[in-house]
């Protein structure tokens, strides 16, 4: 450090400019006052005197300097701290994305696999209330070609056409479809389980609850969110399902009630 602070620093030149001319100074002082012949006679106790008097200006300057220079390295250091911090902290948020990045491609792998899953169980609850063993208003060639459709990659076909029963009040009554027997109760409860175990995987890689919203308003959100609010084990009024926000803060907060535990 000093090597690089000695040629540039002004104050470093100033005091040996200053130093050359008091040197300069005592000689010319000692020739003329004394005599460098008797001056170099003097007894050692006189010769100390008049060095620490003449040397005691030279002291206090250097001692100013130094605090000066060591003012401005303190400066530097601290300023290079404030970068490598700037760069530690530019470094953990890249960090920090990258983790991110990490969570929400996982996510996106397992949530196409789980949605697909609750298709299906939607699927099953769709046969079990409108097949040939429900009310009878699907044939069994309008479900094959249903789960066809299925198949080919629409894994919320049966989600949107619940749906469109609960909104337009065709079929049976909606805790009938949902609860009417155990094994559409068994569905029910499944698919809101899967459901907000997909929605809780959302929200721990998506801090602004972008990913949560759009599954929420989907529709496997929009029946997860019926479902919930018909389920004897809840006692929730009816709300705006479309309002994300209000969903995630009711139904998906820390304190969100369990189902009762099933005998």
């Amino acid at each position: 450090m000093q090597r690089k602070i000695l040629p540039r620093d002004w104050r470093i030149r100033f005091g040996l400019l200053v130093s050359l001319f008091w040197f300069a100074f005592l000689g010319i002082y000692v020739q003329m006052n004394v005599g460098w012949s008797r001056f170099m006679a003097l007894p050692i106790a006189e010769m100390g005197n008049f060095l620490e008097g003449a040397f005691a200006f030279l002291a206090f300057l250097w001692l100013v300097i130094g605090l000066f220079i060591q003012q401005s390295v303190l400066a530097e250091n601290n300023e290079e701290l404030r970068r490598s911090n700037l760069n530690i902290e530019k470094q953990t948020q890249a960090i920090a994305a990258t983790e991110l990045n990490a969570r929400q491609e996982t996510f996106f792998k397992i949530a196409e696999s789980t949605r697909r899953q609750l298709g299906a169980v939607v699927g099953m609850l769709f046969i079990s209330s409108q097949g040939p063993t429900g009310n009878g208003s699907y044939d069994n060639e309008q479900l094959r070609e249903d789960w066809r459709e299925f198949a080919r990659g629409d894994s919320e076909l049966f989600s949107r056409k619940l749906i469109s029963m609960i909104a337009n009040e065709t079929g049976e009554p909606p805790e009938e479809l949902f609860f009417g027997t155990e094994i559409r109760r068994n569905h029910t409860d499944n698919f809101i389980a899967g459901f907000e175990r997909l929605l809780d995987l959302a929200r721990e890689c998506d801090t602004d609850n972008l990913i949560a919203d759009s599954l929420v308003v989907s529709a496997h959100g929009l029946l997860a969110a019926r479902m919930r609010e018909m389920h004897p084990g809840y006692a929730f009024q009816a709300f705006d399902v479309t309002d994300s926000q209000e969903y995630l803060q009711r139904y998906m907060g820390e304190d969100k009630p369990k189902p009762p535990a099933r005998a």
